[in-house]
């Protein structure tokens, strides 16, 4: 492809040599204007020869715009993408540890906060979509296993789906298990994981963008299954650094503790827990957001 000019009209002046293409000798012919003193203007032609040279620097300048041009529309992709995790977007903080932890300024499952806590919040969260699939392992914090879940959705995410075609993004990344094989999936993100308990299995799944609704295009891989998540209600605590099957352990046990002197909300029958977690591997400890969250339901209902 050749980058096209538009053309202007040129006035014509004694002297001026114009360029005219020749048919397909490889010639081209030049209009030379001439001043008469009987005729006003006199347009005459004279032939010349585009070397071959000639005509392979051209089409070399050619493309060296052309790719100069897409270069720079993708370093402007690049460095939209990179602003997202350099200024980053925060939470509102209810101490010094969620003051420094920031989350990439991406897509994320839209809630209300109900009421905040000493050691919790409640939130109700809106309906999503989600891409799953059943991951090996049998803990939720299983590096192999957890690698290569993410791998399988991040291919239906980038474009191994009926439309082919590319999805933004969301988060932040859960991991949850539960004690049935009900979909008990919350919040917003690119990657939840559900465990099965009678199967010794997990589930890891990626919230879908929001614009597409339920009309997500159908992945190829048949391990992956699009589900949608009903809007519920959870109780939330927020923390830093990496995460750990024995860190979450004990943070659930505190907060189903805190949950038992809740005048409004109660824990949701066969419910458990879902950690989600919003940053990229490289984010430093003290700035990581990770949370646990439990569903809840009202206590008179």
């Amino acid at each position: 492809m050749f980058p096209v000019c538009n053309l202007s009209p040129v006035s014509l002046q004694p002297g001026m040599v114009i360029p005219v293409p020749g048919k397909s000798t490889g010639q081209s012919s030049f209009l030379s204007v001439t001043n008469s003193s009987s005729s006003g203007e006199r347009i005459s032609t004279r032939p010349s020869t585009i070397s071959p040279f000639e005509s392979r620097i051209s089409l070399v300048f050619a493309l060296a715009s052309q790719a100069n041009s897409l270069s720079q529309r993708l370093l402007a992709d690049v460095a939209a993408e990179t602003a997202k995790y350099l200024f980053p977007k925060r939470f509102e903080s209810r101490n010094l540890e969620e003051g420094l932890m920031s989350v990439p300024d991406l897509e994320t499952v839209e809630f209300k906060v109900l009421g905040r806590r000493d050691q919790y919040e409640i939130r109700e969260v809106e309906p999503y979509f989600v891409a799953e699939t059943t991951m090996p392992g049998k803990r939720g914090f299983d590096f192999n296993g957890a690698s290569r879940s993410f791998n399988v959705l991040a291919e239906y995410l980038f474009g191994k789906n009926t439309k082919n075609e590319k999805m933004e993004m969301t988060t932040p990344v859960f991991t949850s298990k539960n004690q049935s094989d009900g979909v008990k999936m919350d919040m917003t993100t690119p990657v939840l994981t559900t465990k099965i308990e009678d199967q010794d299995k997990w589930r890891m799944s990626f919230v879908m963008p929001s614009k597409y609704g339920a009309n997500l295009p159908l992945p190829k891989d048949s391990s992956v299954t699009i589900k949608e998540v009903p809007r519920k209600i959870v109780a939330v605590v927020a923390f830093s650094g990496f995460v750990n099957d024995e860190e979450i352990k004990q943070r659930e046990l505190k907060l189903r503790e805190a949950l038992k002197s809740d005048s409004q909300f109660k824990i949701k029958e066969g419910t458990s827990v879902e950690v989600a977690q919003y940053n990229p591997p490289f984010t430093l400890p003290f700035q990581r957001r990770n949370e646990i969250a439990l569903e809840v339901e009202w206590n008179n209902k």
